[in-house]
């Protein structure tokens, strides 16, 4: 079977939501807060962009009931569109939250203050911290002492304790006993040297998390600072730690833009189990819609799709007339057409994207599909 080139396999799609590696690099897929922390799954700011702009008035307000990381939501704010949030996750709700977040001055005299508070404390040799089960199997001891002490060091009251959750949540996502070239894969701590295939020679397992607590101070103050340039005095917005079957919407919605959980791919929980840990966030791991662990039985299927048209019919009562129904989903098991029916939505229009990057690694062409639809 002949190899199709890029252009004839553009030919099919809608250019204006596809974008090559060349057009659209990653740091421009990560711009400003996009890039607060690392997230599987995440779609790129400039599709949720050219969407609101196709379907979402100034003004108005838009919902994403499976947020994640809160893509739309950060770009619905810097273009002066009101956002609405939901997601299961804790960590997702902190995550888009401080994303969207105002930040003055202060925050970075108070990070800067307790990072050199924590680094202090890891020192001292009468510290003895609470070391979380997690940490105390992905990371070497170093590591522990000084991520326990900068989770100490946080005040919860302060106006920049929710960033500094996220400083400490990466750092500890990046000092874990794992292959450099494994980082999203790994099943088992590394604590020996190995073959890397990023860097092409012998790794050893890291050690100590102190650098990537200063690394990543720096950079969430970078991008939090880039933000601020964009969003000008901003929109309203909501996050809502809730299930999107049942969660309470006390306004009236404009439009949803949203990418869901796909069946059997992703555990959104597990994917930031070391942040859960550490920062004692409440799991609602069962209330996941798909998740991986499920697989993608013909039961499982069956579930995903009763639990998607439950969770896309609650939202929708909550839609103005004629409000549109934004939906970015690779249906390979061509689920949605019945999920759709169930929910009480009619489907007015599919469009083909090629998606160039999704995860870390992938290999083959993927696609994804544009749902609109609107109420019945």
């Amino acid at each position: 079977m002949a190899v199709r080139t890029q252009s004839a396999l553009y030919a099919e799609i809608d250019l204006e939501l596809s974008w090559s590696e060349e057009q659209l690099p990653q740091r421009e897929r990560t711009r400003h807060v996009h890039g607060l922390h690392p997230y599987l799954g995440k779609f790129p700011p400039q599709l949720a962009e050219a969407l609101l702009r196709r379907h979402i008035a100034p003004g108005s307000t838009v919902l994403d009931p499976f947020c994640g990381s809160g893509t739309t939501l950060v770009e619905a704010v810097a273009m002066g569109i009101g956002a609405v949030g939901i997601d299961v996750s804790a960590f997702n709700v902190l995550l888009t939250r401080e994303k969207l977040r105002s930040h003055d001055q202060g925050t970075a005299a108070g990070l800067h203050t307790l990072l050199a508070r924590a680094i202090d404390m890891a020192a001292e040799p009468s510290y003895a911290p609470v070391v979380p089960p997690h940490l105390a199997r992905w990371h070497g001891e170093v590591a522990q002492r000084e991520l326990c002490a900068y989770r100490d060091s946080i005040e919860s009251g302060a106006p920049w304790a929710g960033l500094a959750a996220l400083v400490l949540s990466r750092a500890a996502r990046s000092s874990r006993l794992v292959r450099h070239d494994s980082l999203d894969q790994a099943t088992e701590p590394v604590r020996a040297p190995y073959w890397c295939y990023k860097h092409r020679r012998t790794c050893t397992p890291t050690e100590g998390a102190a650098r990537f607590l200063r690394r990543y101070t720096a950079d969430v103050l970078r991008r939090v600072a880039g933000f601020t340039t964009v969003r000008g005095a901003g929109a309203p917005s909501q996050v809502l730690h809730a299930d999107a079957r049942s969660a309470e919407l006390t306004t009236t919605i404009d439009g949803i833009v949203t990418s869901p959980p796909y069946v059997g791919v992703l555990d959104y929980h597990a994917q930031h189990a070391y942040a859960y840990d550490l920062l004692h966030l409440p799991s609602r791991a069962p209330d996941e819609i798909g998740p991986a662990v499920r697989g993608t039985s013909r039961a499982a299927v069956a579930v995903y799709c009763t639990a998607m048209s439950a969770a896309l019919a609650h939202v929708a009562a909550s839609l103005a007339p004629r409000a549109p129904v934004v939906i970015v989903v690779n249906d390979r098991l061509r689920l949605y057409d019945g999920i759709l029916q169930e929910a009480g939505l009619a489907l007015e229009s599919r469009a083909l994207r090629h998606v160039n990057r999704r995860t870390s690694r992938r290999a083959g062409e993927y696609f994804e599909e544009i749902l609109v639809s609107r109420r019945l």
